[in-house]
């Protein structure tokens, strides 16, 4: 058991300073006042001048790592427990990228397998950015329905000179599948778009919504910050009820100093009276971030980090005097929602015990992951396997 004592709880709405029971991997108690049995063996944290919110949900990592572009060596190396855990990641959902030949479904699940049995929740797209969709039971429906972990069809890439230029009818059989797969597993059945720098933009995604009767919300693009066109192109598609991502890792120039600014992009956002509930921001972890100049040739490449991910977020809280309570929505409840979590995302009674506490200057203190502490006092708990 663990009791945490006199703490300010953001769920993400604030419901002030509660007392809160984790017994096993599930939140028992929330309430004004816990007493306990001392004869119980409790873990006790004082909470007092602390906040505690939700665990954060990274919805687009490259766990196998990413990349190539630039050749072998370029391709980038995995993610680790505690690359996510020490930065607040309880629940991570991997994708494959450019590269569906050397990293294969089956190295995925294995991946996501082996970090859960770390101690985090993880989920994974089936596919990578080709069509034909690479699937580990050769069937898009068949995966999301009989694969536990597999919870929706990623990181297909669109508007892109590296994408496989799917046609229109192509998406259209892709986005049936998965959302029949969705409906018969109870799960989102999801397609995550990776959106390039091209001309078609969010156009093919809009033909499919119109011209046939799958909704718009069986879409989640994402780099929609990656341009000033794709970003007013987003903010359009967002007003017509399409869900958008941020990547918090993107280095392409866009708002301020040279850099995406998913902070600014979020204010902005919110400033043309588009619902936080349709917004939410991924890392791109360990995702490569190849640079190609006018012709398409690579000229260098950065890696995706992510600590990005809650730096922009609590740069919202700070920097864009967005409130707490708003700004973490988009790593927490909404991806939560939107990927069918059922048990993710809120801090309610019988949720899963995803807990990140803060210090009143919002740094990351402690990290609580299906109710087993990763990170106590800014220091690391629970290690990778391999250190």
């Amino acid at each position: 058991m663990i009791l945490i004592k006199n703490i300010e709880v953001y769920a993400p709405e604030k419901i002030g300073e509660k007392d809160v029971l984790i017994t096993g991997n599930k939140i028992y108690k929330i309430s004004n006042e816990i007493s306990l049995n001392t004869n119980l063996k409790i873990k006790v944290i004082d909470g007092k001048n602390k906040i505690l919110i939700p665990g954060f949900i990274d919805s687009h990592v490259h766990i196998l790592g990413g990349g190539g572009e630039g050749g072998y060596k370029t391709r980038t190396p995995e993610i680790t427990l505690t690359d996510l855990t020490k930065h607040g990641i309880t629940t991570v959902i991997g994708c494959l990228g450019t590269d569906g030949t050397t990293r294969t479904m089956s190295n995925l699940i294995a991946k996501a397998k082996g970090l859960k049995e770390e101690g985090i929740s993880c989920y994974i797209y089936t596919g990578s950015y080709q069509f034909p969709v690479k699937t580990l039971t050769q069937n898009i429906q068949d995966d999301i329905i009989l694969i536990e972990e597999i919870i929706g069809v990623g990181e297909l890439a669109l508007s892109d000179h590296r994408s496989s230029h799917p046609s229109i009818e192509d998406l259209v059989k892709v986005a049936s599948q998965a959302r029949v797969g969705g409906i018969l597993s109870n799960k989102a059945g999801i397609i995550n778009i990776h959106l390039g720098d091209g001309k078609e933009n969010f156009s093919k995604i809009l033909q499919v919504v119109e011209n046939t009767e799958i909704p718009i919300t069986q879409f989640l693009p994402t780099h929609c910050t990656r341009n000033p066109k794709v970003f007013e192109e987003a903010l359009k598609y967002a007003k017509k009820g399409g869900y958008i991502d941020f990547t918090t890792s993107t280095t392409h120039k866009f708002l301020e100093n040279g850099e995406t600014k998913c902070s600014k992009a979020l204010k902005i956002t919110l400033e043309k009276n588009i619902p936080i509930e349709n917004i939410t921001f991924t890392s791109d972890g360990q995702g490569s971030l190849p640079k190609f100049d006018s012709k398409g040739n690579f000229i260098g490449l950065d890696i995706g980090k992510s600590s990005s991910l809650y730096e922009e977020v609590k740069n919202a809280i700070i920097k864009e005097n967005i409130p707490i309570e708003k700004a973490i929505k988009v790593i927490t409840e909404n991806p939560a929602k939107i990927l069918k979590l059922k048990n993710k995302g809120t801090i309610e009674e019988q949720k899963d015990a995803d807990i990140v506490i803060l210090d009143k200057d919002l740094e990351i203190n402690t990290v609580i992951s299906m109710g087993k502490i990763m990170i106590e006092n800014k220091k690391i708990k629970v290690k990778n396997t391999f250190i």
